[in-house]
């Protein structure tokens, strides 16, 4: 039975996943932050095949690091920005997650690419989100803190596009502009997703846009 801890949470989480011999768990490029015991380490795209094209192409990686254990084991996985981390147990359902949010997989699970077509192509260039689904476990992180978000039977809730984490393929949502140019602008609200009840949230509760706002005003600029 797979066994995991979280420690230095909610700001700086670290994942702890334990191994037998035989296990493996799956994680995001550049995740791993310490291996105890004998690992396997080798790097797949794990049959995601052409979807994953056009980020490959803008430099963005989406392989997958997969440690399978050769005798009792431990593997510390942490994302790449400061949060927490979230686990969603899978049993033979299948759940949308932010590309930025996948941290790691354990057991019979596919992870896809998961187009929302017409729907996406406003989406800050954004095509698709991930999508997994099977029998296991899927940890996501987030920058910030995660809140959960249990929407009602027949409730409409508004969340922006940069807050969302995950949530159940079946739910019912469509993405659009909030308000119109003037709000895009000047009141830094755009993009956000509508979603109907009844289903379950998983929202972050920083955006890295904002952050990346900040951070260029420092940076030097070249003439």
């Amino acid at each position: 039975m797979l066994e995991w801890s979280k420690t230095l949470g909610p700001s700086y989480t670290v994942l702890r996943v334990r191994l037998e011999p035989g296990e493996e768990v799956w994680s995001e490029p550049g995740a791993m932050m310490l291996v105890r015991g004998e690992v396997e380490v080798k790097t797949t795209s794990g049959g995601l095949g052409r979807a994953f094209l056009r980020r490959l192409a803008g430099g963005e990686s989406f392989f997958f690091n997969v440690f399978r254990a050769e005798s009792p084991a431990e593997v510390w996985l942490v994302p790449g920005i400061p949060g927490d981390i979230e686990a969603i147990e899978l049993h033979g359902d299948e759940w949308v997650i932010q590309d930025t949010s996948y941290l790691a997989h354990y057991g019979d699970v596919e992870v896809s690419a998961g187009f929302r077509g017409l729907r996406g192509l406003v989406a800050e260039g954004e095509l698709f989100w991930l999508k997994a689904r099977g029998r296991g476990v899927v940890w996501v992180n987030s920058y910030g803190g995660i809140a959960r978000v249990d929407v009602a039977p027949g409730e409409r809730v508004i969340v922006d596009n940069f807050h969302f984490v995950a949530m159940p393929a079946s739910t019912e949502y469509s993405v659009r502009k909030l308000g119109g140019l003037k709000t895009l602008v000047f009141g830094g609200e755009g993009l956000v997703i509508e979603v109907e009840g009844p289903t379950t949230l998983y929202l972050q509760t920083r955006t890295l846009p904002p952050l990346a706002r900040l951070l260029a005003r420092f940076l030097p600029r070249h003439r």
